[in-house]
């Protein structure tokens, strides 16, 4: 695929077989996803992380921040994400899921994601079926955009082995390297998150891009409306927690306890 985004060597076609051999569920790694001006353009044009842009998660299964406002995002954020929305892209993430896909230019749940110190989210699964436009997600691209990231301040992406509908064996740690791109199917059971808190510098931010695709329902597809999270460690026996999660994962609740505060710019 020939982009001015993309490093030029990428080819879908021969990724697929390692897409569908991944564990626990399938998934593939891209490295230098970007070409390397791209992303260093793109990380120069996250916001500071104490800024007023962005969405506040904090409570005790996810402490992050997140933004998917197009009209905030700078210019070559921009551009990057409507080249990941755009029919030619699209088609190339459909090789690997197999099936017709489209995109979500609403970024539901997508866009930038930032972890600073502390930060983390606990496994979880991603919603099934986009509470607006009524399709199944299906897959789901992490691009990772923090230069020079330490792997002992933690920011890994698990990958759990799903146990009777709850993460089991950890499977796989995808370490956040600079421009390295994650790609997974969303419907396979497919645990994944960072339930261990970011160590980071308070100057250093895990920062992420993320863009979802979407295809019509299949008849196996789980009805979630709202992504299922599970607890970590002790909170397994903590009532407030298992609580939290219950309405965080209905759509009608969810909103009321999860999002602590959204600042306008």
């Amino acid at each position: 695929m020939t982009s001015s985004f993309l490093r030029s060597d990428i080819d879908f076609d021969s990724l697929v077989p390692a897409f569908n051999r991944g564990n626990p569920f399938r998934h593939v790694i891209i490295d230098n996803f970007f070409h390397e001006d791209v992303a260093q353009r793109l990380a120069e044009e996250f916001p500071a992380f104490d800024g007023p842009a962005w969405s506040v998660y904090h409570n005790p299964i996810e402490i992050k921040k997140a933004l998917n406002h197009w009209d905030r995002f700078p210019k070559t954020t921009y551009a990057a994400f409507s080249f990941l929305n755009s029919k030619e892209f699209v088609a190339e993430m459909a090789k690997l899921a197999n099936l017709p896909l489209s995109a979500d230019p609403g970024l539901h749940g997508g866009g930038w994601h930032a972890h600073a110190q502390g930060g983390k989210l606990n496994a979880h699964l991603d919603y099934s079926i986009h509470p607006k436009l009524g399709k199944e997600r299906i897959l789901n691209l992490i691009i990772y955009i923090t230069p020079d990231w330490k792997e002992e301040w933690n920011g890994a992406l698990g990958l759990w082995k799903d146990d009777s509908g709850a993460p089991g064996e950890l499977v796989r740690r995808i370490p956040n390297l600079f421009n390295r791109a994650v790609i997974f199917d969303t419907s396979q059971k497919s645990w994944h998150g960072l339930p261990d808190p970011v160590e980071s510098p308070k100057e250093k931010v895990r920062n992420s891009m993320a863009v979802y695709y979407l295809c019509e329902p299949r008849k196996e597809a789980s009805d979630r409306g709202r992504a299922l999270f599970a607890p970590h460690g002790a909170q397994a026996n903590d009532p407030e927690v298992l609580e939290l999660i219950r309405k965080r994962s209905q759509v009608t609740t969810s909103g009321s306890v999860y999002r602590t505060g959204e600042e306008q710019s």
